[in-house]
């Protein structure tokens, strides 16, 4: 008899080992939303080679943006924010693996008590002390790999995180690159501009010489002053922008709102194979994805922890110290005690709280995986649109540069023909208006170039290697 109760409580011991083959936690598998992302490009890659493997500082060669850059990385407030994030998840970390030790917890304590006369030990006590130093021990088997999934969810949270840092990083670079860039522009506006109303000025002079040796009319006259004043309202709203984009890269920096030192829009020339890889590469290559990916994985072994719940847990619990109704004794072998408890609890009823966190733990999961798509087709999209950009303004720079020399020659044609009594003023001042757009419109262009190349760098994933 007494060895068939021995068996009864093996087999009833055993029975959640023998289960776990059927509930175990499931192992994640990578969806396959990443075959959806298509560049939609006709120059279709055929190897693997991208410029997101590249560093910025062999894509960005000013010296001047590339001290920037290192300025950036170093100051910034968001990347010092993402670094904080990183600290936090790897605390997490560390609780995730330490989940499969047991709980140590000490006690120390003093009871006194006062009994009544005619109560239980009111006859022999009237109060009473008692010395108590122990300590207990705690463990719960993982058997259904929650201990396991949650582990994983902690690495996965830390992971996100990490990638979630990497894509601060890139999008900083990103940034820097593209605020420098319009900076440069605008500075060449300036120029533009600046001659122009250089030029109008003695036009204007001109003009009214004209004007008094009876080739032009007042009228005229005050069209040139216009013109005049035109470039001069231009040239108010350039400086101002550059002002506004110089606050906007000292933010940047990471420092208060001051004068940037900058190059000159032709010395920057990006030579480099505008190389993208193929569509499956974003995986390993961007941080946004990359976090979206660890996110859904946090969410999958979330839910894995909660169907653990609905299981029996295997706790063992462990107490033991001295404990003494004399101080001086308390540390005498007969203060001695222990107590070992071996448990079984499966849940039953507990107000629906178990079954909700897995439903809630469900829903999360899915949304996981929409965010994952999403940031796939999304990022696939970015590429898809540098592209284009890239394509449609190296040519219309060459057109640009074409129209802006037809232009300008039409105004120095037209003022000739003017002085010469051969062309109504009118010629000449819509000569000199469309060659200044058209000056302005062709280094919007340039610029437009190279801020196509640094949105496709950045949607690559390049910048944080």
């Amino acid at each position: 008899m007494k060895n068939n109760s021995i068996y009864k409580i093996l087999i009833l011991a055993s029975l959640p080992f023998l289960l776990v083959s059927c509930f175990a936690a499931k192992d994640y598998e990578r969806p396959q939303v990443v075959n959806e992302a298509n560049y939609r490009t006709e120059n279709l890659p055929q190897d693997t080679l991208s410029i997101a493997t590249l560093s910025w500082k062999e894509l960005f060669t000013d010296p001047l943006l590339q001290g920037y850059i290192e300025e950036g990385l170093k100051n910034n407030m968001d990347i010092r924010v993402a670094l904080q994030q990183i600290r936090i998840a790897e605390a997490y970390v560390k609780q995730g693996k330490a989940g499969y030790f047991p709980s140590l917890n000490g006690n120390a304590r003093y009871t006194h008590q006062e009994f009544s006369a005619g109560g239980q030990f009111g006859s022999q006590f009237s109060s009473l002390d008692q010395y108590e130093l122990s300590a207990n021990l705690s463990w719960e088997a993982d058997i259904w790999g929650k201990v396991r999934s949650n582990e994983r969810a902690f690495q996965a949270s830390y992971l996100q995180t990490v990638a979630a840092h990497q894509a601060v990083k890139s999008r900083l670079i990103a940034n820097i690159a593209s605020v420098y860039y319009q900076l440069l522009a605008l500075d060449e506006q300036i120029r533009v501009t600046e001659e122009t109303i250089e030029t109008r000025s003695k036009g204007l002079e001109t003009t009214q010489a004209l004007k008094e040796a009876g080739n032009v009319t007042e009228v005229g006259v005050k069209q040139t002053e216009a013109q005049l004043y035109t470039a001069q309202g231009i040239l108010i709203d350039l400086k101002n922008q550059a002002r506004l984009l110089e606050n906007t890269m000292s933010i940047l920096l990471g420092s208060a709102p001051h004068e940037i030192t900058r190059g000159s829009l032709e010395n920057q020339n990006i030579d480099i194979p505008l190389n993208t890889g193929i569509p499956a590469q974003l995986l390993r290559n961007r941080p946004d994805v990359m976090a979206a990916e660890y996110s859904l994985m946090n969410a999958f072994e979330l839910t894995n922890a909660a169907r653990a719940s609905f299981y029996p847990s295997l706790t063992l619990s462990a107490t033991g110290g001295f404990q003494n109704i004399e101080i001086d004794k308390l540390f005498n072998a007969n203060s001695l005690f222990a107590t070992i408890i071996g448990g079984l609890t499966q849940p039953i009823f507990n107000k629906r709280q178990i079954r909700t966190q897995y439903e809630v733990s469900q829903a999360q999961q899915e949304q996981a995986y929409l965010d994952f798509r999403l940031t796939i087709i999304t990022a696939s999209k970015e590429v898809s649109d540098a592209l284009y950009n890239y394509e449609a303004a190296t040519e219309k720079i060459e057109v640009n540069q074409k129209e802006f020399e037809a232009y300008n020659l039409a105004t120095n044609y037209s003022e000739e023909l003017l002085d010469n009594g051969f062309a109504n003023y009118l010629e000449v001042l819509n000569a000199r208006e469309n060659a200044l757009n058209s000056s302005l419109n062709l280094i919007n262009t340039k610029n437009n170039q190279l801020q196509a190349i640094v949105d496709l760098y950045e949607a690559l994933g390049g910048g944080w290697r």
